[in-house]
């Protein structure tokens, strides 16, 4: 519902009345708990994303289909082709493929400036950033990231009820206060309402670095965050019932800032940890 995508920058009761839906039934919407069918396309839908990437959109549904079923998780590839549909992500095997033209109507849509381009050859020079919603016990939040794209290190984060402006700021600022900023850094998104905004991209330019932003409709030109977002809900969202913020903010504190930066065995580095590599390439 589009009125979730701009809760804390406009009032709900004004939204709702703009839309001609009922505030009550807005709060039911937005407050309902996941049915497990909702839960399992989720786990599904990130594997899909996660698969796509690793095969640099090689593969079709059918293949993902099978990818998905030696996986663990068996479904049909009408599900799969259902998923990249909706996603706006198409394979690479003919004529059919080609990327969608930037709507009219979006304002503030900043050129893609990384083009897919996620190895970086010194830290701070690349970093990649996105929103992710986490259920919690009654409720939705949202987890906002920011990854230096040299180390697959996460830089930046920072868990909220309302995904809104501040978010983005919020977790941009800590990502700024942790690594020196380089002039001419890169801070790729997709094109959000958050990360159009104008004090999110004076923020941007007013540090150095360059705002960058992915074509309409191509999670593939952010697929390295997206991969994140599938191995964090994987090893610990879906395997964890937290009951509370608090809850979900430790777990998330453990596993990024403990597990993921200083532990967890990346391929794409060698097969060791984000603060391995940097201390190695120092």
């Amino acid at each position: 519902m589009v009125i979730a995508e701009y809760l804390g920058q406009y009032p709900v009761t004004l939204m709702c009345r703009a839309l001609n839906v009922s505030r009550s039934g807005f709060y039911k919407w937005h407050n309902r708990k996941p049915s497990a069918r909702q839960l399992r396309r989720e786990q599904i839908e990130g594997k899909v994303v996660e698969l796509f990437a690793e095969y640099k959109a090689r593969y079709g549904a059918p293949r993902l289909a099978h990818e998905l079923k030696d996986a663990g998780l068996p479904c049909s590839k009408n599900f799969v082709a259902n998923i990249m549909r909706y996603r706006g992500i198409r394979a690479r095997n003919g004529k059919g493929f080609h990327y969608r033209p930037a709507s009219p109507t979006m304002i503030n849509v900043e050129e893609n400036r990384l083009r897919r381009r996620f190895h970086a050859e010194a830290p701070n020079q690349k970093w990649v950033t996105d929103i992710t919603y986490i259920w919690v016990k009654g409720s939705w939040a949202y987890l906002a990231t920011v990854m230096d794209l040299y180390s697959r290190a996460i830089v930046g984060w920072k868990l909220d009820t309302s995904m809104t402006e501040k978010l983005v700021l919020d977790t941009l600022t800590m990502a700024f206060s942790r690594r020196e900023v380089n002039p001419g850094l890169i801070i790729h998104s997709d094109r959000g309402v958050q990360f159009r905004s104008v004090k999110y991209l004076d923020l941007v330019r007013s540090s150095g670095c360059l705002p960058s932003m992915s074509r309409q409709g191509n999670c593939w030109d952010n697929a390295v965050m997206e991969s994140f977002y599938s191995r964090l809900k994987v090893e610990l969202i879906y395997a964890e019932q937290f009951g509370s913020m608090e809850e979900v903010r430790s777990g998330i504190f453990e596993y990024i800032e403990i597990f993921y930066n200083r532990k967890r065995r990346h391929s794409a580095l060698g097969n060791i940890s984000p603060a391995e590599f940097e201390r190695r390439c120092a």
